[in-house]
């Protein structure tokens, strides 16, 4: 019997992601993949997998999940989580609660354990990576899941109760591994400070509308989802036509603010449509779309207007720190108690003797 694990509750909005398909635009097929790429990278690196591997992304409150036909190792990033692990009991064995275990590091299964991943904070998009991978067979060249066309994933959509995900490689071996130094949410969360470059169609606003849309404090309303953000604030006014709010239909990238007549912008996230008729006054950075992923309706975003120079720099100096958190991630200390892993580790103080 393979291995594999199966879905006893699915929280809320549970998909496999990768890090998308590319190249399929001009077919209107949008990258999907995962909201928040960083956070992907750092599970599966928790896990020993490749960055881009496949792996679960939970929005909000996380699944409870059953190891079936062998261990399986679990890696939890990208928000802040507290896991329950309850091993296998034998029949009518009732025991008190297990104890919490924090995210950011790999859970070992074994056959018939249940792992329960509670409610995010501090970040509303996580992942859960599995040790050798799910396999879920790719589609167009990618295990991503785009739910509004029934592409990709498991089934095309999100998972549900009973769900059976199969797992790739052998059993797992040696350490749990952690992150010693998780990120921590930017200033002012969930008050999020987000550089753009204005335009392409920049010129269709008034200097008021690009003085506000760059000087307001902009609310996520309850539409928000994979595909993208409206956003609540002050009306943005176009000029007259013949410019004004539609445009001839162009190209959207992941982070492009459209503004249509309402004067409300949306911001549009990965599962965007491949093009689009409504002036964009801007586009959000690459290094701040991870961030921008893991707002939750409610958050607020200021928007900060930077030259495109200077967001490619900002890109390169994003990819080099998410490097450095990879390269952090160390085995935790075996259980017992060892007074040299827990100093290594800075969970306790040494001995007064030492100082």
């Amino acid at each position: 019997m393979s291995t594999r694990l199966v879905i006893v509750e699915p929280g809320l909005a549970t998909t496999v992601q990768d890090r998308g398909r590319f190249g399929l635009q001009r077919f209107g097929i949008p990258p999907s993949g995962a909201l928040d790429p960083e956070g992907l990278a750092i599970a599966n690196a928790l896990a020993g997998n490749a960055p881009d591997a496949a792996a679960l992304e939970m929005r909000v409150l996380g699944p409870t999940l059953r190891a079936e036909g062998g261990p399986v190792r679990i890696a939890v990033a990208g928000a802040t989580v507290q896991m329950m692990l309850r091993d296998a009991e034998p029949m009518g064995h009732t025991a008190g609660a297990p104890p919490a275990i924090p995210g950011w590091r790999s859970v070992t299964l074994s056959p018939g354990a249940t792992l329960k991943v509670g409610a995010l904070s501090q970040g509303a998009t996580g992942y859960i990576a599995v040790a050798g991978g799910i396999a879920v067979p790719p589609t167009l060249g990618s295990a991503a899941t785009l739910t509004r066309a029934a592409l990709g994933g498991y089934q095309g959509r999100a998972l549900a109760a009973g769900d059976q995900i199969a797992v790739e490689g052998t059993p797992p071996t040696g350490l749990e591994r952690h992150l010693r130094n998780p990120p921590k949410p930017p200033p002012g969360w969930p008050c999020l400070s987000v550089r753009v470059v204005l335009g392409p169609q920049a010129d269709h606003f008034t200097d008021a509308a690009l003085e506000t849309f760059l000087s307001a404090r902009w609310r996520v309303s309850a539409k928000a989802d994979r595909m993208g953000m409206r956003l609540e604030g002050p009306v943005l006014a176009h000029h007259p036509k013949p410019k004004g709010a539609d445009i001839t239909s162009d190209g959207i990238v992941t982070g492009a603010v459209q503004v249509p007549a309402s004067g409300q912008p949306i911001l549009l996230l990965v599962d965007r449509q491949t093009s689009g008729g409504y002036a964009k006054i801007a586009a959000a950075i690459t290094a701040d779309l991870p961030a921008l992923g893991r707002l939750a309706p409610g958050g607020e975003i200021r928007f900060q207007a930077v030259s495109a120079a200077e967001g490619a720099a900002l890109a390169q100096a994003a990819a080099g720190r998410l490097q450095r958190l990879i390269a952090s991630i160390a085995p935790l200390p075996k259980a017992g108690l060892s007074l040299e892993a827990l100093h290594a580790e800075n969970l306790i103080q040494p001995p007064i003797d030492d100082l």
